[in-house]
């Protein structure tokens, strides 16, 4: 199986998907315990719940499942928030700190190495490209990088996660226009709660991409999965109703974000 699924858009607007995949080698899922096993902390859903929001979007889509290695983690393994908890490039804990890998079968240094080269360097090694890509062709991309996790998760932070986390990294991987439309959006979704740059910042994806001085924007939104599924414990079932209200914000958000970049290309120097 392919690392990633790579869908070719025409918008400046490209979506990355890094935890909705859920294949795991028969060679690493033997080494997974029953925790490993349940595959807890995939982003449920989220693949279909942005699907056809944005025409002419592109699509970079990881097959794998996070527990094999995490294509939004450093692949030199350097914390994201240094002092807090957080998962490592692979894993060793679910989010609730519970160990994900039978008792001596945890992925040593060489077994993580090859998964970083048969998993997360094809994956961004894509998506380096359609960057790029979209880039010569628009003269700008924004990376919108799609995500969701449970609302409460004491081992990961304090009290209850609002409904849309978006990430700019202090406002450093895109251009303020950027950062205010999909901002604008959240705040005006009637019904739910919003914050920038609260508990997730934004992952590797958004940090490593995210260069507006070079016409590359990113961003980050954290889903608290309350939003679209009809529990947040197994089986993770997608909640129809919610997720159809959930996608007229999203759309529009994804709407504004690709016209503040048609505004950023045209007050662009010929």
């Amino acid at each position: 199986m392919s690392a990633f699924e790579l869908t070719i858009g025409t918008s400046p607007v490209i979506l990355g998907l890094p935890h909705t995949g859920t294949f795991v080698p028969d060679d690493i899922a033997e080494h997974l315990n029953a925790t490993g096993q349940q595959l807890t902390d995939t982003d449920w859903h989220i693949h279909e719940l942005y699907a056809g929001l944005l025409p002419g979007a592109s699509t970079i889509r990881a097959t794998f499942h996070r527990y094999v290695i995490d294509a939004n983690r450093d692949p030199e393994d350097i914390s994201l928030y240094p002092g807090q908890n957080t998962t490592s490039l692979v894993p060793l804990t679910d989010f609730d700190g519970n160990p994900l890998w039978k008792p001596g079968h945890e992925p040593d240094a060489a077994e993580i190495a090859r998964r970083r080269a048969l998993f997360h360097a094809p994956y961004h090694a894509a998506f380096a490209a359609e960057i790029e890509r979209i880039k010569t062709a628009h003269g700008l991309a924004i990376v919108f990088d799609c995500h969701s996790i449970r609302s409460l998760i004491p081992f990961l932070f304090a009290g209850r996660l609002p409904d849309f986390n978006i990430g700019t990294v202090d406002g450093k991987s895109c251009a303020p226009a950027i950062e205010a439309a999909a901002l604008g959006v959240a705040q005006a979704a009637a019904g739910y709660t919003s914050v920038l740059n609260g508990r997730f910042k934004g992952g590797w994806t958004t940090r490593h991409y995210g260069r507006p001085g070079d016409n590359i924007h990113a961003i980050q939104l954290e889903l608290a999965q309350r939003t679209h599924l009809t529990s947040e414990a197994a089986p993770f079932a997608l909640d129809p109703e919610k997720a159809g209200a959930l996608r007229a914000h999203l759309a529009r958000m994804l709407r504004t974000i690709e016209t503040a970049a048609t505004t950023l290309i045209s007050r662009s120097p010929s």
